[in-house]
């Protein structure tokens, strides 16, 4: 059957999605993996200018309106700063995930998506073991809501309340850890993460909100009752068990794949990420 299938970009050595007749793509999505590749390709830094939307679109065989799409896209992304009057740069990254390797960040890579969940499950198996130990009564209150409110979003397939409170549970375990560094990695992670949610999912979740919630409540407790071991462990399932829906999702949309609008919006760690929010490239800014 003719569909999606994960192949190994030419002159990129990466994994990436591959399109066939039954799939479709919106073109600006199509189109800002392909600046992502240019990126990557021509070794630019953070700082680098790219060529004008004119040029891009010259240069990947794009219609301008869907190469200033896939602008907007980048840059509501963080992946790229649109200053006007001055032109389109390479955004630097931000926090403790920064350097000129993560500006390669490719997040429709399945090695670079598989590599990430492995650095999510080693950073926040920690924040979570740390939490269970120096969390703070109203920290491990915090953390018990948020969890208890992602549930009860994942019970209604509410999956923007769900984004929101998914975010709050983790925040608030990091900030629970009591390490400003294991903070920043934790945030940047998801930062990473939400972009192949957007270019792979279009910002729904890989798997099962519900289950999600469920666990986020089994490692609320496990912090509040003070065992780092569990609560350890549970995290460690817990993203093991994101990994899975992951792979899970990518194989069912090999059949069962239907159209798409290029106009619909979604939500990524509380964040619209559709033309709504991506007028941000249109204005005289820096994304970060």
């Amino acid at each position: 059957m003719e569909g999606v299938a994960w192949v190994e970009s030419p002159g990129t050595g990466h994994t990436t999605i591959e399109d066939t007749p039954e799939r479709y793509r919106p073109g600006y999505e199509v189109v800002a993996e392909q600046v992502l590749n240019f990126i990557a390709e021509q070794n630019l830094r953070p700082g680098d200018r790219l060529p004008t939307e004119q040029g891009l679109a010259e240069l990947l065989g794009a219609t301008r309106n869907v190469t200033r799409e896939a602008v907007k896209t980048l840059a509501a992304l963080g992946r790229v700063s649109v200053r006007k009057g001055a032109g389109i740069f390479v955004a630097a990254s931000s926090g403790v995930l920064s350097g000129d390797e993560l500006t390669h960040f490719q997040p429709t890579s399945m090695d670079h998506v598989l590599m990430l969940l492995d650095y999510r499950q080693l950073i926040e198996a920690e924040t979570a073991r740390r939490s269970a130990s120096l969390a703070t009564p109203p920290e491990v209150r915090a953390i018990r809501e948020s969890a208890a409110a992602s549930l009860a979003a994942g019970k209604q397939s509410d999956g923007e309340s769900f984004s929101e409170t998914d975010a709050s549970f983790h925040d608030g375990i990091s900030i629970a850890a009591h390490n400003v560094f294991l903070r920043a990695s934790v945030a940047n992670v998801r930062r990473l993460a939400a972009q192949s949610d957007v270019l792979l999912f279009h910002g729904d979740a890989p798997g099962s909100l519900e289950v999600a919630g469920q666990q986020h409540l089994a490692i609320a407790d496990a912090i509040a009752e003070g065992e780092p071991g569990r609560a350890s462990q549970l995290m460690i399932e817990h993203i093991d068990t994101t990994r899975h829906q992951f792979e899970r999702k990518i194989r069912d949309r090999l059949f069962n794949v239907g159209p798409r609008t290029a106009t619909s919006g979604h939500v990524v760690n509380g964040r619209r990420t559709d033309a709504a929010a991506s007028q941000l490239a249109e204005r005289d800014i820096t994304a970060s």
